[in-house]
């Protein structure tokens, strides 16, 4: 890989060119990178940022809601001023005064059955960083089918969860984790059970660091684990996943071809 660098972009990341596993060559793959990152909210917004520094070439955001005042105690890529933006332009905004450089394709829309296989398909690797089940589940479904890396974290309270799905190298996919979605009601979302807010800045900048590592091939992939971490105890557990023989999206006798099932009844492709 040759990619060209000018003098601003060595001086900007001379601490990553001279990690012996990064290096030139590695810095030249984060910038031909494409990320996509589902979700400008608490998740989102630290993993963008650390993208934007990290010199991440290509950064879509999709999110189709506008910064609320309520966003701010953890949603860090948003202002006070900016309050009534769409939060896809704030974000864009916010990374790009880190990194001048950086390309943000923003998408002002919501990920629905109709465009998330294309959508999906134009980036090298996804990060969810949404709050529903449904849109997770969308999400999941789209980049197993893509045949693209995702790498997922949830949050809810005082915990966070990440992991990294790519069964197209072997590894589970995420109803591997999850099969089915819980029956609505009985999980209960940070708009109703609350979270505190550093937890999203701790989980989304772990989000961008696997983003990192996989884009440059380096250290130990959390594909196959699922990464706990609780605030209160300040204790993080690593619990091993496995395929699912009998999984729905990717297993052998896998019966998920399309994103069909995402459709709601009335025939409207909104998910999530």
């Amino acid at each position: 890989m040759d990619l060209e660098f000018s003098e601003n972009e060595i001086q900007r990341f001379s601490r990553h060119i001279l990690l012996r596993e990064v290096g030139g060559t590695g810095q030249a793959r984060l910038k031909a990178a494409r990320v996509l990152v589902v979700g400008a909210g608490g998740l989102g917004s630290p993993l963008m940022l650390y993208l934007a520094a990290a010199g991440i070439g290509t950064i879509g955001v999709i999110d189709d809601d506008v910064v609320d005042l309520s966003n701010l105690q953890r949603q860090v890529a948003h202002t006070t001023d900016r309050i009534g933006m769409p939060k896809v332009a704030s974000a864009t905004q916010a990374a790009r005064a880190i990194n001048p450089d950086v390309n943000v394709e923003a998408h002002a829309a919501r990920l629905s059955a109709d465009n998330a296989l294309d959508m999906i398909g134009r980036y090298d690797i996804v990060c969810d960083g949404t709050d529903n089940f449904a849109t997770r589940f969308l999400v999941a479904d789209a980049c197993v089918l893509a045949k693209r890396t995702l790498v997922s974290a949830a949050v809810l309270r005082f915990e966070g969860q990440l992991s990294v799905f790519k069964p197209h190298a072997g590894g589970p996919c995420y109803r591997c984790l999850y099969a089915e979605p819980p029956p609505p009601g009985t999980v209960p979302t940070c708009s109703e059970a609350g979270v505190l807010g550093v937890v999203t800045g701790v989980m989304g900048t772990l989000q961008a660091t696997e983003v990192l590592k996989e884009i440059l091939g380096i250290g130990d992939t959390l594909s196959g684990r699922l990464l706990v971490w609780d605030a209160l105890s300040a204790k993080f557990r690593d619990i091993k996943l496995r395929p699912d023989p009998s999984c729905a999206l990717c297993g052998p006798q896998a019966t998920i071809k399309n994103l069909t099932a995402h459709r709601p009844p009335d025939g409207s492709s909104r998910a999530g």
